[in-house]
């Protein structure tokens, strides 16, 4: 990759995407299932031509991702909401084959649109059971959780219209908390399963991470489809471009405050948000840990945020203003997510292509900031 290209910048890497994809097929072709991109974590369209050979389709959160997946990818097209707004419920009928309601309320509004239309209508139910730890803001069976229908609150007798399920619990697992969630939904919603065509898993499922377990992932599948008769939908976001993207930035300055501090052209605030969100810290090739190796620094942004850091590390070599840096996995949650908070220019997105060559898909400017507001 040209370390010469403007910074900072999105690259998105077309062979990393590609084995992620074949992977994703693979699953598909070996159960029968169908697996979405999540466009909440990845919507890029501009790979979306080449996705759709791979891929049965898009989920959707709203009538904007829903308009795209039907313009760009063009294929299955499924959306979730929280809650419809009645002036955009047409315009997203008219672009999902799948509408997947978050209450009966909502169900009762719609459904005879949604039939009308020939679409299929699910609901998104909350088994009730958490897998994740220290994570409550991704956790949908956290208490109170505003996300899918508990069991006390599920109208067995109301129904009509209804072909499917969608339970979405998990963030970056493996199958064997699919595998425990699946037995909660069962003792749950056991006598509602039978009663529909479809299931979908909803996302979370680090499928392409390396070690994920695979055939206990196809296993749960075959056990809705045998057991049921359910047809299976998977959509996950992070899993599609996994580690198949980088952020690279340069060195502007660097000064020292009881340790080396190096500020960037990029920021976790505006560029990378989970960094403080979720919080993590992402992966930076060719450095270490905090003291690992002979020569340390804390990473920030150019913005008047005081914790808008991104991460402490360490190098062989001592940094020098102008050097490049190149963080790693940063396709998701980072092009969906980013913002022009103080005055912050969009990074550009470039493809990496699998010849080793560069292109430019898109870059921002002043306009895109002006007319934001």
């Amino acid at each position: 990759m040209d370390m010469k290209i403007k910074t900072p910048c999105y690259v998105i890497d077309e062979g990393k995407l590609i084995k992620n994809l074949e992977i994703l097929r693979g699953v598909q072709e070996r159960t029968g299932c169908k697996i979405l991109l999540a466009q909440k974590a990845f919507s890029c369209y501009h790979l979306y031509p080449l996705m759709r050979n791979y891929i049965a389709g898009t989920a959707c959160s709203g009538l904007f991702e829903a308009r795209l997946g039907y313009e760009e990818m063009g294929r299955e097209n499924h959306v979730f909401c929280g809650a419809y707004r009645e002036e955009e419920i047409e315009e997203i009928i008219s672009y999902c084959g799948h509408i997947i309601f978050n209450s009966f309320n909502q169900l009762n509004k719609y459904r005879d649109r949604v039939l009308k239309a020939g679409k299929k209508i699910g609901l998104r139910i909350n088994p009730e059971f958490s897998t994740q730890e220290g994570h409550e803001i991704y956790d949908p069976c956290s208490p109170k959780s505003r996300l899918g229908i508990t069991r006390k609150n599920f109208n067995i007798n109301n129904l009509d219209g209804v072909s499917g399920l969608h339970f979405h619990t998990l963030c970056e697992q493996d199958s064997d908390d699919l595998e425990k969630t699946l037995n909660a939904v069962e003792e749950k919603f056991g006598d509602v399963l039978g009663k529909m065509e479809w299931i979908n898993f909803g996302g979370g499922h680090h499928i392409t991470r390396e070690n994920y377990d695979i055939p206990r992932l196809e296993k749960c599948i075959m056990r809705m489809q045998k057991k049921y008769g359910l047809a299976v939908y998977i959509e996950p976001g992070e899993a599609v471009a996994l580690n198949a993207g980088y952020l690279v930035t340069e060195i502007l300055d660097i000064i020292e405050n009881d340790m080396p501090i190096a500020i960037l052209d990029t920021s976790a605030s505006c560029h990378m948000p989970d960094v403080l969100e979720m919080p993590y810290r992402p992966p930076l090739r060719n450095s270490g840990n905090m003291g690992e190796k002979k020569y340390s620094y804390r990473l920030g942004s150019q913005t008047c945020l005081a914790g808008d850091v991104i991460g402490e590390y360490s190098f062989d070599s001592p940094l020098k203003i102008g050097d490049r840096l190149v963080f790693e996995d940063m396709a998701i949650y980072s092009m969906v997510k980013n913002n022009t908070f103080n005055g912050m220019s969009l990074p550009s997105i470039l493809l990496l292509k699998s010849d080793g060559s560069v292109i430019t898909l898109k870059t921002f400017g002043y306009e895109n900031f002006r007319n934001r507001l």
